[in-house]
């Protein structure tokens, strides 16, 4: 049964959190983060990417990299423009996008809820990635972006929701990208216990996005007890920040890839190829939207193709290999492409599809060669997989919107 536990947020007053709420670290290079922070001395990239307050020149791994970004969050609460909670709450967190609302409950989940496959993953992580998080936590003191977990629906939970959202929001405001973020804090201490209580007879919370930073909260959890032998398991570096999402709520965007040649093949000696396990067919210079598994989009030198999967070819027993980014991976990427390795090979790139299929014309036209657009990976998929302990090819989700980070912090040693 899954853990979610109210904590005491540091959290933006009402009048700067427009100025405070920022991006996720990882959609941005510092590049990127040194531009949005420009003319907002109080954007939460000053501490999620503290780098932007040092020389350019700067190691992005640095020991001064993580003591600005702790100093930076400190600044923000002792120059008054975030606050700490008195008692411990929880949070109801609306993101709108084009239309579609995804609801989610703001509170702490378990360490061991995640060393007990309770909270379930489904892809691998980097060492280099964890390492980076792992020292930003570690020297913020914090949780300062939460995790995005996602569960099966649950009726009580539902309930509590549906209350709330009709009230009126602490907070409510539109990003730069036209995404509406809409807090209601958990006023009630009844509500608060219905919630964690609700959430106890959840089986599995699954991570939908934030593998690295779900880990590294958990590293630095394992690290604070080896310091305290003591610990009683209610402190709270036991504890780390996520917002929970009933997984019907959700979409998955495709992750589209580009590759940067033909592999020594010409276009007719690709289409020969691929034709041994799909059917081809050319649909001319309009772009072409994969609707329905099994299918997909191919695009090079001003022409669009669609292939779709010969009977036979997917094994629909398999979760992973039934996969999309599976199917394109084993039969297409690596045979006809000789790229084994989607991970570290660097004829390949990820295109999320937040940016549209234009996006992929642009890049096989200059910088790659030939484009893949993909029907998006589905969340029975994706928690099929972590219900059977398996992962996900690289690069299998996209979700959007992202949550914001710099809206709740999560302290380890209260």
């Amino acid at each position: 049964m899954s853990v979610l536990r109210p904590f005491k947020a540091i959290r933006p007053k009402k009048e700067y959190v427009e100025k405070i709420a920022a991006l996720p670290y990882d959609v941005m290079n510092s590049a990127e983060a040194r531009e949005m922070v420009k003319d907002n001395p109080l954007s939460f990239i000053h501490v999620d990417k503290a780098e932007v307050d040092l020389p350019e020149s700067a190691d992005l791994y640095s020991d001064a990299v993580y003591a600005k970004a702790a100093k930076n969050l400190n600044a923000l609460s002792a120059d008054g423009y975030m606050q700490q909670e008195t008692a411990p709450t929880l949070y109801v967190y609306r993101q709108i996008m084009n239309g579609r609302a995804q609801t989610g409950i703001v509170g702490c989940v378990s360490v061991d809820d995640y060393l007990h496959n309770v909270i379930k993953k489904h892809e691998f992580t980097r060492a280099d990635k964890e390492a980076d998080r792992i020292r930003h936590v570690d020297a913020c003191d914090a949780n300062t972006g939460p995790i995005f977990l996602t569960y099966r629906g649950s009726d009580a939970v539902d309930a509590i929701l549906a209350k709330y959202t009709a009230g009126t929001p602490e907070y409510d405001f539109i990003t730069d990208d036209g995404i509406t973020n809409t807090v209601w804090v958990v006023s009630d201490a009844a509500d608060v216990q219905a919630l964690t209580d609700a959430f106890a007879g959840v089986e599995s919370l699954y991570i939908a996005d934030g593998h690295h930073r779900a880990a590294s909260a958990v590293k630095v959890g394992l690290k604070r007890r080896e310091q305290n032998p003591d610990y009683t398991g209610e402190e709270e570096f036991n504890y780390f920040l996520a917002v929970l999402f009933k997984s019907d709520e959700l979409e998955i965007l495709d992750y589209n890839r580009v590759l940067a040649d033909l592999n020594g093949n010409t276009v007719p000696e690709l289409i020969a190829a691929l034709e041994e396990k799909f059917t081809v067919t050319p649909v001319g210079a309009q772009a072409y939207k994969p609707a329905e598994k099994h299918t997909f989009g191919m695009y090079t030198d001003g022409q669009w193709y669609a292939l779709k999967a010969k009977p036979g070819l997917v094994d629909e027993s398999d979760p992973v290999a039934r996969l999309d980014v599976s199917i394109l991976q084993n039969h297409v990427i690596a045979p006809i492409f000789g790229i084994d390795d989607p991970r570290t090979d660097k004829r390949i790139d990820f295109v999320g599809g937040i940016r549209g299929l234009a996006e992929l014309e642009k890049r096989a036209n200059s910088d790659m060669r030939l484009a893949f657009s993909m029907y998006p990976t589905t969340l029975d998929d994706l928690m099929a997989i972590a219900d059977a302990n398996l992962v996900m090819p690289p690069k299998s989700t996209w979700f959007e919107p992202k949550l914001l980070s710099g809206l709740f912090i999560h302290k380890l040693s209260e």
